[in-house]
């Protein structure tokens, strides 16, 4: 299995997940031609997707799945509550396919577990994919953890994990109060602290990549997300990858 990330943060979002002739994209945040060009520059043509998964209906993760499904004529994958709130996104999209967010499913070659998360949208959902011999996990846009979370995310043999903010720069930022309230709380995203304490709760005896990502612009830097994991992980800080908003990552492989 192997995976590679279009770009991470809150002007668009894209992971590509590949095992066994099976190529996912994992949420599209961006315009049509420009996930064209970022897919090219991991050696993908579009054309070659085998289907489009969405975590939620926020228009960083949702933006750019319609047109994208509408032109290749991909099947896109969601829960029935990230549907209906992006109905008009995803208008004229012909195939589309409802998923249980406590029900394994196959795309192919990749299982995929998708698990509940708190955040403030319809019914969002993150997702483990598998191939029956390794596990990947990807956590974003989620603004606290839980017992289910635990669960799911241990053992994994690599993690993208979400590190949005650090919490000072967020509370002396410019952001208005109801925006950072928002941003901290139960259902916002995880700050570098609570990644870290995330991390720290799992079984983590198997992973041999952890990627920092959907990091704010404004408020955190790359140097405290990978601070924080790196210090949980008594592992030199170079070891971990930090995902870009402009470039992702390149391939990864397990």
């Amino acid at each position: 299995m192997r995976f590679a990330s279009l770009g991470s943060g809150s002007e668009g979002n894209g992971l590509v997940v590949e095992s066994g002739g099976t190529r996912l994209l994992v949420d599209c945040g961006f315009g049509l031609a420009d996930t064209v060009a970022r897919l090219a520059r991991l050696g993908i043509e579009a054309e070659s997707i085998d289907a489009i998964l969405v975590t939620h209906e926020h228009d960083d993760h949702v933006g750019g799945v319609g047109r994208f499904a509408r032109k290749f004529k991909k099947p896109v994958w969601l829960t029935y509550g990230t549907l209906q709130a992006s109905v008009t996104t995803l208008s004229g999209v012909a195939d589309v396919h409802i998923f249980d967010c406590h029900q394994r499913f196959a795309i192919n070659a990749i299982e995929v577990e998708p698990y509940t998360v708190p955040h403030d949208a319809r019914e969002p959902s993150q997702f483990v994919f598998g191939d029956g011999n390794v596990r990947l996990g990807l956590l974003t846009d989620a603004g606290s953890q839980t017992v289910h979370m635990r669960e799911v995310l241990n053992r994994l043999d690599a993690f993208v994990l979400e590190c949005n903010h650090d919490p000072a720069l967020l509370q002396n930022s410019s952001y208005p109060e109801k925006l950072k309230q928002r941003i901290g709380g139960r259902f916002g995203h995880l700050s570098n602290d609570a990644a870290a304490g995330l991390l720290s709760s799992l079984d983590r005896s198997r992973l041999k990549h952890i990627i920092a990502a959907h990091l704010s612009q404004k408020n955190n830097r790359s140097e405290l997300a990978v601070a924080a994991l790196a210090a949980v992980l008594v592992c030199e800080e170079d070891w971990i990858c930090v995902a870009d908003q402009s470039q992702g990552f390149s391939w990864r492989e397990i």
